[in-house]
C-alpha cells in the first residue's frame, strides 16, 4: 500500500514538474528566441533563426517525452541566468547583445548553455523539414547539402 502511494505520488510530482517547466519556458522563450536570432540573423549566408522557426523546434524538442529532463532543466535555467545577469537583454541592439553573450560565455555555465542553444538551433536549421524547421530545405540548400536517406515520414516515433 505504501509503495502504491509512493508510485502514485511520483507520477503526480513528475506531472507537476513538467507543468512548472512549461510555465517557466513560456516566460523565457523570448530570450532563447533572441539568442537564436542573434546567432543566426536575417541577411546572413544561412537562413535566419526567425525564418526557420527555430524557437518552435526548440520548444517541441526539449518538451518531447524522450528528451533528457536534465538538459531541459539546463536550457531553462540558463536562460533565466542570462536574464538575471542582463535584465534588459531583449531591448538590447545587436552590439549590446554580442557584448552580453560574450560576457556570459566567459562563465563555464554560460559557455555550456550557449553551446546547447547553438546545438538546438543548428538541429532546427539542418533537420528534415518534417520536424517543422528547415523550411523548404533552406538550411540544406545554404550549405549545398541534403538530408539523409531514407527521409522520415513522421515527426517522431512515439
Amino acid at each position: 500500500m505504501i509503495l502504491g502511494s509512493i508510485t502514485g505520488l511520483s507520477a503526480c510530482l513528475k506531472a507537476e514538474n513538467a507543468h512548472a517547466q512549461m510555465r517557466d519556458f513560456k516566460k523565457i522563450r523570448p530570450v532563447i528566441a533572441a539568442v537564436q536570432e542573434h546567432m543566426f540573423p536575417k541577411n546572413s549566408t544561412l537562413p535566419s533563426a526567425r525564418s526557420m522557426h527555430t524557437i518552435d523546434f526548440t520548444e517541441e524538442t526539449i518538451f518531447h517525452h524522450t528528451y533528457d529532463k536534465d538538459i531541459r532543466t539546463f536550457v531553462i535555467a540558463g536562460a533565466q541566468e542570462l536574464i538575471a545577469r542582463e535584465e534588459r537583454f531583449l531591448s538590447y541592439g545587436p552590439a549590446q547583445k554580442e557584448k552580453a553573450l560574450r560576457a556570459y560565455e566567459q562563465t563555464g555555465y554560460g559557455s555550456n548553455w550557449l553551446a546547447r542553444i547553438m546545438t538546438l538551433t543548428m538541429e532546427a536549421l539542418f533537420s528534415d523539414p518534417v520536424y517543422g524547421s528547415n523550411i523548404n530545405e533552406s538550411g540544406w540548400r545554404a550549405i549545398k547539402s541534403f538530408g539523409g536517406i531514407p527521409r522520415p515520414t513522421t515527426r517522431y516515433i512515439a
